[in-house]
């Protein structure tokens, strides 16, 4: 009898430690899977804000060369930047950029724009013209480091 239970005692052990060996195995493999996951969603991201940054250089250059208007172009690099989650911290780097979106960012557009009466379409515009006016050699100058933007500059 004593022998019966020494040999069930050993197959319950080893049914234990090959049960145990199966789980540490799961648990590997799930750590692996979360691993891989995380580095995928990491460049996934980064893919995501590089295109953000081609974007932003390309917008820049276009409003150098004349193929965006600028207050467009400012609006669509805030945005960009707001999107990337990167707009406070290059708010201080670019302060007639923002200072000019901060003047427009709350008017509206295509069909919003075409509902308003004329004089609140004409206050509107005077103001983006006024601030343009004021902001526009300077937002050139920051276009142009805005067309070579790498985040590394951000230190």
């Amino acid at each position: 009898m004593t022998t019966t239970f020494i040999i069930l005692g050993a197959v319950i052990i080893v049914a234990l430690t090959a049960y145990a060996t199966y789980l540490l195995l799961q648990v590997r493999k799930q750590q692996q899977r979360k691993v891989e996951l995380q580095q995928q969603q990491a460049a996934a991201a980064k893919a995501k804000s590089d295109e953000l940054l081609d974007n932003i250089r390309y917008i820049a250059a276009a409003m150098l060369d004349g193929r965006c208007e600028l207050s467009e172009g400012v609006m669509r690099i805030a945005k960009l930047f707001q999107i990337a989650g990167m707009a406070e911290l290059v708010e201080t780097q670019y302060p007639a950029t923002f200072a000019h979106f901060e003047v427009i960012k709350a008017h509206p557009i295509k069909e919003q724009r075409k509902q308003l009466d004329k004089q609140q379409r004409m206050k509107l515009d005077y103001a983006r013209m006024r601030s343009e006016g004021a902001l526009e050699t300077k937002i050139l100058e920051e276009a142009k480091l805005l067309s070579e933007f790498t985040p590394s500059s951000l230190h």
